[in-house]
């Protein structure tokens, strides 16, 4: 009996230094799982660029009735806005986008009055417009959003009038900075959290302007004539956009 009870010691014993020496032994530690990344958001801000063409129509108002002919041209320059996105997918914001156009167009016109019968050359040109716009979307996947847009526009129109009537020949020409508005819509894809592209079109109207000319040396507007013109424009643009800023915040 007392010998069983000494194997039994023994025994106790070491089991016990057994796992005293397995707790010495170092340990493999635990393989590192990186926390998920954050929700995509179009919560932020953004500048960027954008390219494309412009289409415009011009229309002159002269004594002798109205002219009209539409344009195209070029049309680039870059953009800086801010989003927010709330309730799951909509997604509001505002952006400036100001673009240079080389949107131009010449006409013919007569004008007839009761002195006589003057004919000239008009040449109405579009050099830039900046529009100022706020803009609600939805995204309805997290790199992707539809969005309308409106709201005001700045543009410098430039019109060369010159007349002749027989030898007597008179130049006038004028320039104003117009303020319009704007509407219009686009789809933009995020293809990185911070980089996304865009294609949209705009509508644009600005205004009109009225001159009255007066040409000493022709008789049919020595008194003055009146003329009128008004400037619309389209524009289809792609660009590209650097967004900083608010990523990884909740929706």
């Amino acid at each position: 009996m007392r010998k069983s009870s000494l194997t039994l010691l023994a025994a106790a014993i070491g089991l016990a230094a057994s796992q005293a020496s397995a707790a010495d032994l170092p340990r493999k530690a635990p393989a590192y799982v990186p926390p998920a990344p954050p929700p995509m958001t179009w919560t932020g801000c953004y500048i960027g660029a954008n390219i494309g063409g412009a289409w415009g129509r011009f229309e002159l108002n002269t004594p002798a009735g109205e002219f009209s002919r539409s344009g195209s041209g070029f049309a680039g320059g870059g953009q800086v806005g801010c989003d927010y996105q709330f309730a799951g997918g909509w997604v509001i914001g505002f952006r400036n986008m100001f673009d240079g156009t080389s949107n131009s167009r010449e006409r013919t016109v007569t004008v007839v009055t009761a002195a006589g019968t003057v004919t000239g050359n008009s040449e109405i040109s579009n050099r830039w417009f900046d529009a100022l716009t706020g803009r609600i979307g939805y995204s309805w996947q997290p790199n992707s959003l539809l969005y309308f847009q409106g709201g005001a526009v700045w543009s410098r129109v430039e019109a060369d009038l010159t007349l002749t009537a027989g030898a007597a020949v008179a130049a006038a020409s004028w320039s104003d900075t117009k303020t319009g508005w704007t509407i219009g819509g686009g789809w933009e894809y995020r293809f990185s959290p911070q980089w996304s592209v865009f294609i949209e079109g705009n509508y644009y109207d600005f205004g009109t302007r009225d001159r009255f000319v007066v040409t000493p040396n022709i008789a049919a507007c020595a008194a003055g004539c009146a003329f009128s013109a008004k400037t619309t424009a389209a524009t289809a643009l792609v660009g590209v956009n650097y967004r900083f800023g608010g990523f990884g915040a909740g929706l």
